[in-house]
């Protein structure tokens, strides 16, 4: 009598459009066996009291090697069949299947994270599609979202662009709409944010230190751990976008602010049981009237020339001459101009008055001046000849006997 788990593997193999023959093959069973299997329609009755699975006194030995390297059942199957195993691989494959499933849970699994009033706002991009314009060109059109991780009180607006002067400027809107914003702002892992694992966009990093908020990502891969503007995308698409039409993205953002304060700003919230409006008084925001709006102002890039000064603005600046060579940048700001290589200001100046001007900072000047008497003259060419072998000169009296 063959055991309920023979049964089934030998009509999954033949579900999966293997031959008698094969099955017979991969399962260790003889044809005929196959074939009084195969023509049952339900397995028998058996007895789960004194069944035993071929498996059963290796699984201590299958479980460990899969939590140390996470081996395929084919791996596996070569390492215990020379220990005594004379089963097939799907009993292998269904128990390693009952080990799995417990870490896939585990890396879907997340802890909602409640942050106190005006500590934590969400931030997100969202890609809505390609329209034509009234010339037939096809325009993306993208959102972006804003929500407040306490009262989720939220923020939409829609663009053409996701370039960084376009993001600052949303941001910007969005703390005119709230009144003020968050001690840290999380976002994904979006170029206009952080440039690389280790490195943030400086110039958005100069953003939000403007604002004193401390700019935060969320893991790789790890979306979740944002879900409080995560879900509110799909809501938005959902709830306002879908059936809907719209002359052109100013009608767009009309009523996307008349959908915010009607419907999703009103409505009764998921998670919290409360509408975001009534919480949203709790909110404890650094007020927007406290400074005056940022000033977004591009860094450009450019080359250290020999001299140790930078071309910017139809003028020349000096930094530092250790840094001639090196690639930096250069941002005005109102009437100062600085220079930065890296991560750190290395030079500022006050804006030119007039084109063509050369600004120097002293201490530059006499730096260059320093290094450049410290060059040392180049070796003069060097180059010998060396008589080291002897040569043999003969006798005079030897000219004098060939004279006579």
């Amino acid at each position: 009598m063959k055991t309920l788990e023979e049964w089934l593997d030998i009509h999954m193999l033949r579900k999966q459009g293997h031959s008698i023959h094969k099955i017979a093959r991969l399962t260790g069973h003889s044809r005929n066996t196959v074939r009084r299997i195969l023509r049952q329609k339900a397995p028998c009755t058996y007895d789960a009291s004194s069944r035993t699975s071929r498996l059963e006194e290796f699984e201590v030995y299958v479980k460990k090697r899969y939590e140390e390297c996470a081996l395929s059942a084919v791996r596996i199957l070569e390492e215990i069949k020379p220990m005594g195993y004379s089963g097939s691989i799907w009993p292998l494959r269904r128990y390693l299947q009952t080990l799995a499933q417990p870490a896939k849970a585990l890396a879907k699994m997340t802890v909602r994270f409640e942050t106190a009033p005006g500590e934590q706002a969400q931030v997100d991009w969202a890609y809505c599609g390609r329209f034509p314009d009234a010339q037939g060109k096809l325009i993306s059109v993208y959102m972006f979202v804003m929500v407040l991780c306490f009262s989720r009180m939220m923020f939409i607006k829609f663009t053409t662009s996701m370039r960084l002067p376009v993001l600052l400027a949303c941001h910007l809107e969005a703390f005119r709409f709230f009144g003020g914003w968050t001690n840290c702002l999380l976002f994904d892992n979006m170029k206009q944010v952080r440039i690389g694992p280790q490195e943030w966009n400086p110039q958005f990093l100069d953003f939000a230190n403007y604002y004193g908020i401390v700019p935060k990502t969320c893991r790789i891969r790890r979306a979740r751990t944002k879900g409080k503007v995560e879900r509110p995308v799909h809501y938005v698409k959902d709830n306002f976008l879908n059936g809907r039409s719209f002359a052109d993205i100013e009608e767009l953002n009309l009523q996307g602010f008349g959908w915010l304060d009607k419907t999703a700003n009103v409505r009764i919230h998921g998670t919290t049981q409360c509408r975001p409006v009534d919480l949203f008084v709790q909110e404890k925001l650094t007020p927007y009237a406290s400074i005056a709006p940022y000033r977004y102002q591009p860094w450009v890039s450019r080359k250290v020339n020999s001299e140790s000064f930078v071309h910017f603005g139809a003028s020349r600046y000096s930094v530092p001459p250790k840094n001639v060579g090196k690639k930096v940048f250069v941002q005005q700001a109102d009437s100062k101009i600085m220079i930065r290589c890296a991560d750190l200001i290395i030079a500022e100046h006050n804006a030119a008055e007039k084109r063509g001007s050369r600004v120097a900072d002293k201490a530059h000047i006499a730096e260059l001046w320093k290094l450049s008497l410290q060059k040392s003259t180049p070796p003069a060419p060097h180059w010998e000849v060396r008589f080291t072998n002897t040569v043999d000169a003969p006798s005079l009296q030897v000219y004098e006997e060939v004279s006579r």
